[in-house]
């Protein structure tokens, strides 16, 4: 057989082992992997002194297409997900607009990344107030989860999204339940960071850190355990998104123990930034949750370390710079969302396989498998036999200091900027295309293909 790619010499990271084997590729997928692969191919690849890995899943990205393309499109985001290692990705149901909560908004979504996308994507609905009666039919067009907010959301426009309250989060959840369907939740206490918002402003406190004391880790987990105990109640599988906390962590760990079906995610941006740094950043680093302490995020490393953390994500929520400025210097005014999906695979390797030793399996599991197995997306993330050929390489000998002219976001602001890097994405391959190459950029037209729900998977 002639196959389209060989890659050979690599490190190849599997999802329990690490071995040195060749990697075939013929029609997108991975046909063969051996010791040794001698047979004719178009190319073939030496990836020595790499590791060859399956490309991350970014399970939770903004792009603001349609309605806010001026924030982020289909186009640019895809760029920076496939130079930073990403080959699929799932699309929240906001910042677009009008926002993905019904079949007519969702195709409208559909339309607008046909012939974008340089990686693979999938696509969230969106469970908000009055659109209970809509959730079957974005089920029937093949979303692969649900999104809601348990904290305040949204904007006086006419249809953005919008927070949910108690009655819409217990009664989407007994309907997702019957379609087996997962709700992933932003989960802190919106009544007590609202009032606590609002009173610092009162005060005259409008920092970074004021900004982080009135989102406390305990509302947080506050949330967390009621949408737990909303989603036992109603036997909704549940997902809880961007987790900063560790005390969060063992609540959750609690909930598994107990026979729950339940996962979550944590962000790179929770690992390596601190509200300290936040004050020296400046708003670019202002996410919900919130920055915490170095003593609070050294504890949500030994939970990564221990092996607890199931995903990472990005959260990558992009916004025009203008939107990232106050004129009085009120962080509470600001736009609250990182632009960092470019930096997912090379930052957190860096910082867990490079430098505290977690097992690159361990990575591989958090970033590509078990969002593979948890979003329902088979044919992704894993080095198998069958599989897509949706594989990276990483040198992890090969440091850098990011710069703004290395981002291809549509506005080229990060909190990363200026940070060493100790690892480097070299190359991405999506379905045996490949879509980057650290010499020579971003490869070719889009090759990104809609993936949607496999409920046999």
């Amino acid at each position: 057989m002639k196959y389209d790619l060989i890659i050979k010499g690599g490190k190849v990271v599997f999802r329990d082992e690490v071995k040195m084997v060749d990697i075939a590729v013929k029609d997108g997928k991975i046909s063969a992997i051996a010791e040794t692969i001698d047979s004719e191919a178009s190319e073939v690849i030496d990836a020595k002194g790499q590791y060859v890995m399956p490309g991350m899943i970014d399970t939770h990205v903004h792009i603001c297409e349609p309605g806010r393309t001026e924030w982020e499109g289909f186009v640019t985001g895809s760029k920076a997900l496939a130079a930073g290692g990403t080959t699929s990705y799932v699309d929240m149901p906001l910042n677009a607009l009008p926002a993905t909560v019904d079949r007519e908004s969702l195709h409208l979504k559909m339309e607008a990344a046909k012939g974008k996308n340089y990686v693979d994507y999938a696509l969230y609905g969106g469970l908000v107030p009055g659109n209970l009666d809509k959730l079957e039919e974005l089920s029937d067009e093949g979303v692969v989860a649900y999104k809601c907010f348990m904290s305040t959301c949204g904007s006086d426009i006419p249809e953005d999204f919008s927070n949910v309250d108690d009655y819409t989060l217990y009664t989407g959840m007994k309907k997702l339940a019957e379609l087996g369907h997962m709700l992933s939740i932003h989960a802190e206490n919106a009544q007590i960071t609202d009032r606590m918002g609002q009173e610092m402003v009162k005060q005259g406190r409008t920092s970074a850190t004021d900004y982080a004391v009135s989102r406390p880790i305990f509302t947080e987990v506050d949330a967390v355990k009621r949408a737990l105990f909303l989603a036992k109640e109603t036997g909704c599988k549940l997902h809880l998104v961007h987790i900063s906390s560790a005390e969060a962590v063992e609540e959750i760990m609690k909930a598994k123990r107990e026979g729950q079906d339940v996962t979550f995610e944590s962000c790179p941006h929770y690992f390596t930034l601190t509200i300290a740094q936040s004050e020296e950043i400046g708003s670019v680093a202002k996410c919900a949750p919130p920055l915490r302490t170095e003593e609070a995020q050294e504890k949500l490393w030994q939970k990564l370390i221990n092996g607890d953390i199931d995903m990472l994500t990005s959260d990558h929520s992009p916004c025009p710079p203008e939107m990232k400025y106050s004129e009085t210097n009120n962080f509470f005014e600001v736009w609250g969302g990182i632009t960092g999906c470019q930096n997912n695979v090379d930052l957190m390797f860096s910082e867990a396989v490079v430098k505290r030793n977690v097992p690159v399996t361990d990575f591989v599991r958090m970033i590509a498998y078990n969002p593979s197995k948890r979003f329902h997306l088979p044919e992704k993330g894993e080095i198998a036999v069958g599989k897509d050929a949706d594989i990276i390489f990483v040198n992890p000998n090969e440091s850098y200091v990011l710069q703004k002219e290395d981002l291809y976001y549509r506005h080229q602001h990060s909190p990363y900027i200026g940070r060493e890097i100790n690892c480097r994405v070299t190359k991405t391959y999506v379905r045996g295309n490949l879509v980057f190459d650290l010499n020579e950029g971003i490869i070719g037209e889009p090759v990104g293909q809609l993936v949607t729900y496999n409920k046999k998977a």
